[in-house]
């Protein structure tokens, strides 16, 4: 188990019975509730100091609702530090409304709109995609990036054209795992780290790998290369929790990471699962 007490950068809570989310139709596993005291259960003895809710692609225009919502569950519980929430960003410049109104919500850290479910790698650079993540940025939030590997090079041209914002890399691109493939995930990995406003989540990987047949040493040269790309400044701990659970316990991601880091410096440690997710989402250092 990790020495240090964690803050895990991407958590889902949801109740279908408050907020519709049409997406969990065709996911059975993780259909119902998952708040906090089904993360408890999951978590087990692992020490968990505090959690960054990423949003949960509720049904369109519930966006707002969904960060109210959970704005409320942190006010019943202090972990809950961070909010992710989803807004319109394709909408370009008239996303600045949106954004106001979640700005004011304190928790609201970042934005998230889902790049993966278009055809179009390039959809990211559409114009208007870049306008409003500027706006974002324009906010004081940063912007996650939920991508497939093959969207990774467009995602990088995003970053480089909002220099002027903090980005994070959800779930490390989602490689293909399950095929085995290395290219060109892992070249295009190098160049996005050779930009400086992007940090990454190694969150929730296994559900890459065959979800049924994994093992770590699958998994870990694509964890290997991540740190070696942006070293231990720019990496966070994720679970991606519930999702994760299609291919692993909470405790089998932490404890197998934790596997992959013997070894490594106290001070890196404390960077990966906790220093740079208070820095990356300027989270309170409660």
């Amino acid at each position: 188990m990790p020495s240090v007490p964690l803050i895990d950068t991407h958590v889902h809570l949801y109740d279908p019975a408050r907020l519709d989310y049409p997406w969990l139709a065709s996911v059975p596993a993780i259909q119902g509730a998952f708040l906090m005291p089904e993360f408890d259960r999951a978590r087990g003895a692992i020490a968990v100091e505090g959690i960054v809710f990423a949003e949960v692609d509720a049904a369109p225009g519930r966006e707002l609702d969904e960060a109210r919502f959970v704005d409320e569950l942190a006010e019943a519980d202090n972990r809950i530090r961070g909010i992710i929430a989803s807004a319109p960003v394709e909408r370009g410049a008239a996303v600045a409304e949106d954004l106001e109104r979640l700005a004011a919500i304190g928790r609201v850290k970042a934005v998230r709109r889902l790049i993966q479910g278009h055809a179009d790698p390039a959809y990211c650079l559409t114009p208007a995609f870049v306008e409003g993540v500027r706006e974002v940025g324009k906010a004081g939030l940063a912007f996650d990036i939920c991508i497939y590997h093959h969207q990774l090079a467009s995602a990088t041209e995003l970053v480089r054209r909002c220099p002027d914002m903090q980005f994070v890399l959800d779930h490390i691109a989602k490689p293909p795992i399950a095929a085995g493939g290395r290219e060109p995930w892992a070249s295009e990995m190098r160049a996005l780290a050779e930009l400086p406003n992007i940090t990454v989540k190694i969150s929730g990987v296994v559900t890459e790998a065959d979800h049924a047949n994994w093992r770590p040493d699958e998994i870990r040269p694509y964890v290997d290369h991540t740190i070696e790309c942006f070293g231990f400044e720019r990496v966070m701990f994720g679970s991606d929790w519930p999702v994760v659970n299609l291919a692993s316990s909470y405790q089998a991601w932490v404890e197998m990471l934790d596997g992959f880091l013997a070894g490594v410096s106290d001070t890196d440690l404390r960077r990966f699962y906790r220093e740079n997710a208070l820095k990356t989402y300027a989270l309170a250092n409660a």
